[in-house]
């Protein structure tokens, strides 16, 4: 956090950076066969892996419908933070070209996939300076920021659109591929759940009902299924515990599971159960049986993030990146035969995340 999103993304940079300072000995040698020198050794689905961005927050970068773009949020000079940039993805990238005002924080860039129009959230309704960083002195949280809208805007930017009147946290929108759908998160109802609107902002549904955090949702490519993150405490005190943070406009991301639902809310379902943080969710291009995630499963709750893939009924999980510090926010090319994702590797800086595209091999 597509991430939330805004804040996956600064988590990730974070976390990642402090997994950069701690980690014990020296990280893996990056593989210098005939994959790429930026490619670690077990990524053997990564070929040619390319970077596109270098300094700076780069996250959540995603693709035009036509594969020849990216849409991401990045925080660098002059901006204190996260504007939307576009980018070219192949095969000269060149520089990234601000779509946003400027103002505010914003998340979550999407394309719709006639390259008309964009989607994303921003807080520039509230105010022109960026929002307070969330206090950390009670423990790694993530802010929710009330003023974050949900906008349309022309592909240069031009012409806002609110689509999200209603007050409190909306964020984490994505689209349907055929475009006429959006899911996104919302606290509209005193809970974090998931709902979906018309790409206009009418019809408005709520698709979860359960005490917790739903976000990050994303459709498969027939816009029949919904892959999300949640976190769903049970026992009383840690449902005490996320109301508390949630009434400050706060959420702990330590517990995150991978679960899937039809687009019209039924058929929930959990895919993984390791008690890890578990983000970022995408479908395999052309079906809805196998997702890629972010995960930092493999050091059972550290700062170590991957890249995972698992089936939805949860088998077949299998591990894709191997960097010591952080890779998140996958998302296949339209064709499926590239990946896009956000990685600490090969950083001039710790902590700086950075854009990536990769050939995927099967």
């Amino acid at each position: 956090m597509r991430k939330l999103r805004r804040p996956l993304a600064a988590a990730a940079a974070a976390l990642a950076g402090l997994a950069a300072l701690a980690a014990d000995g020296p990280p893996p040698k990056p593989f210098e066969g005939t994959l790429s020198s930026l490619t670690y050794e077990g990524e053997k689905h990564l070929a040619n892996v390319r970077q596109l961005t270098f300094g700076g927050e780069n996250a959540e970068a995603y693709w035009s419908a036509d594969g020849k773009k990216l849409i991401f949020q990045s925080t660098r000079p002059p901006y204190a933070c996260d504007q939307i940039f576009e980018m070219d993805a192949e095969p000269t990238w060149g520089t990234p070209r601000l779509l946003s005002s400027g103002k505010g924080r914003t998340t979550c860039p999407y394309f719709f996939p006639d390259g008309k129009r964009i989607l994303y959230a921003s807080t520039h309704l509230g105010g022109d300076a960026c929002p307070p960083r969330p206090d950390m002195s009670q423990g790694y949280v993530w802010a929710l920021f009330p003023d974050y809208d949900i906008f349309t805007a022309n592909a240069d930017g031009s012409s806002l659109k609110r689509l999200t009147p209603s007050p409190g946290y909306d964020a984490e929108a994505t689209l349907s591929t055929d475009g006429k759908h959006v899911v996104f998160t919302s606290a509209r109802d005193g809970d974090l759940e998931l709902y979906s609107m018309d790409a206009d902002g009418t019809n408005v549904k709520r698709l979860t009902n359960t005490v917790g955090y739903d976000g990050g949702a994303f459709y498969s490519d027939d816009g029949q299924w919904l892959v999300y993150r949640a976190h769903h405490p049970t026992e009383p005190k840690a449902i005490e515990s996320f109301k508390t943070l949630l009434a400050r406009s706060l959420i702990k991301p330590t517990t995150l599971e991978i679960r899937v639902m039809r687009a019209d809310g039924t058929g929930d379902r959990q895919v993984t159960s390791n008690g890890a943080a578990n983000f970022a969710p995408f479908f395999f291009r052309g079906g809805h049986d196998r997702i890629l995630f972010c995960s930092n499963a493999a050091e059972g709750g550290g700062r170590n993030f991957d890249l995972w893939a698992v089936n939805t009924d949860g088998t077949n999980l299998e591990r894709v990146t191997f960097n010591p510090t952080f890779d998140g926010f996958p998302m296949f090319s339209p064709d499926g035969k590239r990946l896009a994702f956000c990685s600490n590797r090969h950083n001039a800086k710790a902590g700086e995340t950075n854009v990536f595209v990769a050939d995927w091999v099967r």
